[in-house]
C-alpha cells in the first residue's frame, strides 16, 4: 500500500487554491479609469448619453465617436445640421505689452495731432524761426524765445507774447493733456530788487505765461510752472548767438491722462526748426 498517494490531490487542492484567490484579487482591483471607458462605450454603443465627460471640441477637426453623428431626441427632424457645433469662445484678452504698446501708439497720434494745430496757428512765427514745435516719444513741446516773450529783465508778457500764448490755449483747451510751463535764461547775472538771481527771473517769466493760459481757459490743474535759470542751456552762453537760444520758454505737453511731472524728456524729434538771430536783447 503507497501511503503518500494522499499528496497528488493535496497538490492538485492547492493549486486550486492559489488560483482562486489570485482571480478574487484582481476581480476587487478595479481600474476606475478602463471602467468609465467601457461603460461610456457601452452606453453609446445602446443609444444613451455618456456617462463620462467629453473634452471641448477646439479648432476645426471633428471629434471622432457616434454621439457626435447621431441625431439626438433634441436634434432630430430640426433642419439644423446634426453635428456638434464647436463651442464659440470669447477673444482673448491683448497681452499688457500689446495692449501698452497700443495705448502708446494713439497717445502719440493725439499728441501729433496738437503738434500740428499748434503749427498752424503759429505758422507765421513759425516761418519767421522764432518759433519750435518738436515732438519727442510721450510728450510735445512749444519752444518759444523770450525775446519774443518779454523785454530784458523783465517778466511782464508783452502784447505779442499774450496773443501768441493764447493761440497755443485756443488748441488745448477743449483736450485732456496736462502742461508743464518752464523758463530758462542765459548765464549773464541780474541783480535787481524784484529778481536777485536768474532764478526768479526763470520762475516768473513762466508764471506768466501760465497766467495768460489760465485766463485764456486753461484749467488750473492742468498746469505747472517751473524755472530752471541758466543750469540747462542748448548753446554756448560765450557767443550771442548761444545766449540767445538759451533765453527760452518751453510749454511741454503731456500725454492724456499723465500729471504735470510724469514725463522726463530725452530723445526729442524737431518738427519745426528754429534759427538763433544774434540781433536780440539779453535777458
Amino acid at each position: 500500500m503507497n501511503h503518500e498517494a494522499w499528496a497528488i490531490p493535496y497538490g492538485d487542492l492547492v493549486t486550486l487554491l492559489l488560483a482562486f484567490f489570485v482571480v478574487m484579487y484582481a476581480i476587487s482591483s478595479v481600474n476606475a479609469g478602463k471602467y468609465r471607458a467601457v461603460a461610456d462605450s457601452l452606453s453609446n454603443a445602446l443609444g444613451g448619453p455618456p456617462k463620462a465627460i467629453t473634452p471641448v471640441q477646439l479648432g476645426k477637426t471633428q471629434v471622432r465617436g457616434a454621439d457626435h453623428d447621431r441625431p439626438t431626441l433634441a436634434t432630430k427632424g430640426s433642419t439644423a445640421p446634426t453635428r456638434a457645433a464647436a463651442v464659440q469662445l470669447a477673444p482673448l484678452p491683448l497681452p499688457a505689452a500689446e495692449a501698452a504698446a497700443d495705448a502708446q501708439a494713439r497717445s502719440a497720434k493725439q499728441l501729433q495731432g496738437i503738434g500740428n494745430r499748434i503749427g498752424d496757428a503759429l505758422s507765421g512765427l513759425v516761418k519767421q524761426k522764432l518759433v519750435r514745435v518738436r515732438r519727442g516719444t510721450d510728450y510735445l513741446e512749444v519752444e518759444i524765445q523770450s525775446d519774443l516773450l518779454f523785454a530784458s529783465g523783465s517778466a511782464r508778457p508783452s502784447a505779442l507774447a499774450i496773443d501768441t500764448v493764447r493761440k497755443v490755449a485756443d488748441v488745448l483747451r477743449d483736450e485732456p493733456n496736462a502742461l508743464r510751463v518752464e523758463g530758462y535764461t542765459d548765464n549773464q547775472p541780474i541783480a535787481s530788487p524784484q529778481f536777485p538771481s536768474n532764478w526768479e527771473l526763470s520762475a516768473a517769466r513762466a508764471a506768466s505765461v501760465l497766467h495768460v493760459m489760465v485766463d485764456a481757459g486753461i484749467a488750473p490743474q492742468r498746469l505747472s510752472m517751473t524755472g530752471y535759470a541758466e543750469f540747462q542751456p542748448v548753446a554756448d552762453n560765450a557767443t550771442s548767438e548761444g545766449r540767445n537760444a538759451n533765453r527760452r520758454v518751453m510749454l511741454v505737453i503731456l500725454p492724456a491722462g499723465l500729471g504735470t511731472d510724469a514725463v522726463t524728456r530725452s530723445g526729442t524729434v524737431s518738427v519745426a526748426m528754429r534759427e538763433t538771430r544774434s540781433d536780440r536783447r539779453t535777458a
